[in-house]
């Protein structure tokens, strides 16, 4: 059964975040990991989220209403160099003051590129999720462009970056291509909301 989802809104004031009493689930990742990507593949849509060869398409919190049971909230990637420093600015506190008032937030996906050591923005990014204390789940994406030898590798870094994690349960590999991991994913988001 796919789900039913639409875009709701793009929000740059937390003062019109939807007052309706539904669970947020939340997708972040850098501005170049393959977010847009991630969210298509996972609901069976090609142009849902839109995705470009230019990163840093989502300026917004973008609300997508999912069967009228939740809303998946897409945060502005980070790390975007070509975004003038004010307008990064922007995107961080409306991020901040989203999480400090916002009440709905039920998990947050983050995505990070199974290719590489999580960055600098990664870490900073898992412990500003940390902070606020909701299920937190890593989403390792473009495993399609990794050989099983490397995969085995990618796990240990991972493991050894983010000990209180365990593989198959709030940490998974994940490919837009193929589709490996979006059964994982959605399971556990239907067990949280």
């Amino acid at each position: 059964m796919n789900d039913e989802i639409v875009f709701y809104r793009e929000i740059t004031d937390i003062k019109n975040l939807p007052k309706e009493d539904l669970p947020h689930i939340v997708f972040s990742g850098r501005s170049n990991v393959g977010k847009s990507s991630v969210i298509n593949t996972l609901y069976k849509k090609k142009n849902l989220a839109k995705t470009s060869s230019t990163p840093g398409k989502t300026r917004a919190l973008n609300f997508y209403n999912v069967n009228n049971k939740y809303y998946l909230v897409d945060l502005p990637g980070f790390g975007y160099a070509k975004a003038s420093k004010t307008e990064q600015e922007k995107w961080k506190k409306l991020i901040s003051n989203y999480f400090s008032s916002c009440q709905h937030i039920r998990s947050v996906v983050q995505i990070i590129d199974s290719r590489h050591e999580p960055s600098v923005l990664d870490l900073q990014m898992f412990d500003f999720v940390k902070h606020y204390n909701v299920t937190h789940i890593l989403l390792l994406n473009k495993v399609d462009k990794l050989k099983q030898s490397q995969m085995a590798h990618a796990k240990k870094m991972f493991a050894a970056h983010f000990t209180d994690f365990v593989f198959e349960e709030n940490i998974f590999f994940f490919s837009a291509i193929d589709g490996t991991g979006s059964k994982n994913l959605m399971k556990i988001i239907r067990e949280l909301i």
